[in-house]
């Protein structure tokens, strides 16, 4: 079980939202009207662990060592919300969410396969880890910017955590988890042949709902996440190609090969889909 080992490690590690964010040095010359409606934004996506975590418990109720995990991850993940939230509350209230807002983006996700679930959101977590990496560096005051940072380190943990569970997938099913992560894989480093962003909260879960059954598409701007990513903190390709190689790196170490290119893990992906279909 992996539950008591990552609840350990994630516990030493956790900040504190009174005592960790210099709220103190707020710098309101910093803050554009601009800037704080893409945090309000932020703040109404990741208010959407709500329903992925109704799904993972849903979908993974034979695992309880999994769902058990749900319990930090979901908490954290709310703690992201909340601090973005907080931020607005002091600064800039009348960006501050409604509670509908919040409902909103709470609606019921379709059940599917929990290994390739596991792979989507552990790929987003190291594509979340690197946009806010890049929107801490493109805002200018300073107490975001430090909130960025922080919640930027939080995912980059939950992907590992991911990884873990991943690794234990691998040798209680082989060749089954081989090929559901390796197929999520090279969707998700093939984010530049797509039109829109590769992100667990930008892909359709709900097809009754359909087209809107993504969270991005019931956020109060539904196209605001393209224009975060290219027009403001400016994600371009030398941080695309940041997230590509990081999966490729930790998918390298998971399957103990080397994989420098998503053309690598593919021809991967089909010698598994081969031995699968002889065994």
């Amino acid at each position: 079980m992996l539950y008591p080992e990552l609840f350990k490690s994630l516990e030493q590690v956790r900040w504190n939202m009174e005592t960790d964010i210099p709220w103190d040095q707020f710098d309101p010359s910093k803050l554009t009207f601009e800037q704080a409606q893409t945090i309000k934004m932020n703040a109404i996506t990741e208010w959407s662990a709500l329903p992925a975590t109704e799904m993972f418990l849903r979908d993974n109720r034979q695992d309880s060592d999994f769902c058990a995990f749900m319990s930090v991850w979901f908490f954290e993940e709310q703690k992201h919300s909340l601090v973005l939230m907080e931020y607005l509350r002091r600064f800039f209230p009348e960006l501050v969410p409604t509670e509908a807002e919040l409902d909103k983006v709470r609606f019921e996700f379709d059940p599917a396969p929990p290994l390739e679930t596991l792979m989507l959101h552990f790929c987003g977590e190291i594509r979340l880890n690197h946009w806010y990496r890049c929107a801490s560096e493109w805002h200018t005051e300073p107490v975001i910017k430090q909130i960025y940072k922080m919640i930027s380190q939080d995912e980059a943990r939950h992907g590992g955590a991911y990884l873990r569970y991943m690794k234990k997938a691998l040798v209680e099913v082989g060749d089954l988890a081989s090929s559901a992560f390796a197929k999520i894989g090279v969707l998700m480093a093939s984010a530049r042949r797509t039109e829109k962003p590769l992100h667990p909260t930008n892909l359709h879960v709900n097809q009754a709902l359909f087209p809107n059954d993504t969270v991005q598409s019931r956020v109060p701007d539904p196209e605001w996440l393209e224009h975060w990513l290219d027009a403001q903190i400016k994600f371009d390709g030398e941080w695309e190609k940041k997230v590509v190689e990081r999966i490729l790196h930790n998918l390298s170490l998971l399957f103990d090969q080397t994989f420098v290119t998503v053309q690598d893990l593919n021809r991967y992906r089909k010698q598994i889909s081969v031995r699968m279909a002889i065994a």
